[in-house]
């Protein structure tokens, strides 16, 4: 999961919300992504889509069996079903997201029964350093709408 924070923190730096996830098999990084979809211009740079695609490229296979995905955040339902056809066998994430989490918060997708493959998941894994860096970058955005609006106000 610290490997995670550090991508969440490379995030943060390029202006992206900050979420991390690493691919591991077998004590081996496979596959590591960050968020991207705002620098990237695509909705499904994720940072797990991101993980998987990685992965999926230096194994040679888009299935990935026997593989533990660790995420600073709770994955949403693109992400989840990303996860569930990459076959992926573990799923350990930090943070819970109220909003659009699909294993535990809002949807609790991957106890639905029609799944053809079932993966075991872990939440709240260095939960409030994953939370804190979003936290943390939040405000940095808040702060600096207000900077802005007081500028173009001429509040300044």
């Amino acid at each position: 999961m610290n490997r995670a924070l550090q991508l969440a923190g490379q995030a943060a730096d390029a202006g992206e919300v900050p979420v991390g996830a690493v691919l591991v098999r077998n004590g081996k990084e496979i596959g590591a992504g960050f968020n991207a979809p705002i620098s990237g211009c695509d909705p499904t740079a994720h940072a797990e889509i991101q993980a998987l695609r990685d992965a999926a490229k230096r194994v040679g296979n888009y299935r990935l069996p026997g593989a533990t995905l660790y995420v600073t955040l709770e994955p949403c339902t693109m992400c989840v079903g990303a996860i569930v056809h990459g076959r992926v066998s573990r799923l350990v994430y930090g943070a819970a997201e109220p909003k659009a989490g699909a294993v535990e918060s809002a949807r609790q997708t991957l106890d639905e029964k029609h799944l053809n493959w079932r993966i075991e998941a872990q939440g709240g894994i260095l939960a409030s350093q994953c939370s804190q860096i979003i936290r943390d970058f939040f405000a940095a955005r808040r702060a600096q709408i207000r900077r802005r609006k007081q500028l173009s106000s001429g509040k300044e």
